[in-house]
């Protein structure tokens, strides 16, 4: 096996050794050979090919962690997943130029659109919740995570918000700010201690009776550069309404078996009591 230079190799491979040097680290590109002695790292020409594929779809910006996950795959497999990772990224894009049109907007004077929110009760109910920082990847992974565990031990209901996973922003989550984000599972009464036990790493709260405004969106998903229309739409009507949010925003989660593409989604805040000259019916 003919090696070569860590120097050499970044310039056949359009990679900078210090970016070798990371990729060794994270066991996406480790080197062919280290010398023991002095920590040199050399690489053979058989790696040039995945070195560049590497280099080239962080020129699509695809984040390490999925880009690790790609060169493991199969070339039709690996194929599958830039194309999704590409469409990802076309709609976070679609998301941020929406976003940017809305800030002109409002820069200019243009009143926020008031979402056609609507009021539901809420009851009191036993909930296993995750309370996690992290950034908007790490807290998909999560989810993923959670659902598997737990849908199979406590069902939801279909179009029942009540049975419905929940999701409530805590804080912020982008680039710059990790949440921090509270992943909820609602679970049968009878049934909490028991799942309490079993799941030792979640914790099992009561989520208390409340009214919440909601956002029905359906099939829609919302990038998360479109949550400021969101929230700014659904704080107008709630200025409107004379009511005061409660706690953090709500992602809910309806299961709806007959999409075929995963549960409708929807905005919701808890709401403060009204006292009786607010009340909204």
């Amino acid at each position: 096996m003919s090696l070569m230079s860590i120097s050499e190799f970044a310039r056949l491979s359009w990679l900078s050794p210090r970016a070798l040097r990371l990729y060794d680290e994270l066991g996406l590109l480790p080197p062919a050979r280290v010398d023991p002695d002095s920590g040199y790292r050399w690489y053979a020409a058989e790696q040039l090919d995945q070195a560049r594929l590497v280099a080239s779809l962080r020129q699509l910006a695809i984040p390490l962690t999925q880009i690790k996950l790609i060169v493991r795959l199969d070339s039709q497999a690996a194929a599958e997943h830039i194309a999704a990772c590409w469409a990802e990224a076309e709609s976070s894009h679609t998301a941020r130029r929406e976003l940017a049109g809305y800030l002109i907007d409002r820069l200019r004077g243009k009143e926020p659109v008031m979402y056609d929110a609507k009021i539901r009760e809420m009851p009191a109910r036993r909930v296993l919740c995750l309370l996690r920082h992290g950034t908007g990847d790490e807290i998909m992974t999560m989810g993923r995570d959670l659902i598997a565990r737990l849908r199979p031990v406590a069902k939801p209901r279909p179009g029942d918000p009540v049975s419905a996973p929940f999701v409530i922003y805590h804080g912020e989550v982008s680039e710059d700010s990790d949440g921090p984000v509270e992943l909820c599972w609602p679970v049968p009464d009878a049934e909490a201690a028991e799942l309490g036990a079993r799941f030792p790493d979640l914790v099992l709260r009561t989520d208390p009776a409340h009214q919440e405004a909601f956002v029905h969106l359906g099939q829609e998903r919302l990038e998360r550069e479109q949550l400021v229309p969101v929230l700014e739409g659904m704080g107008a009507w709630l200025t409107a309404q004379h009511r005061q949010p409660a706690g953090g925003l709500r992602n809910v989660l309806i299961s709806n078996p007959q999409s075929g593409t995963g549960p409708d989604g929807e905005w919701a805040f808890p709401l403060r009591p009204a006292d009786s000259k607010t009340q909204v019916s």
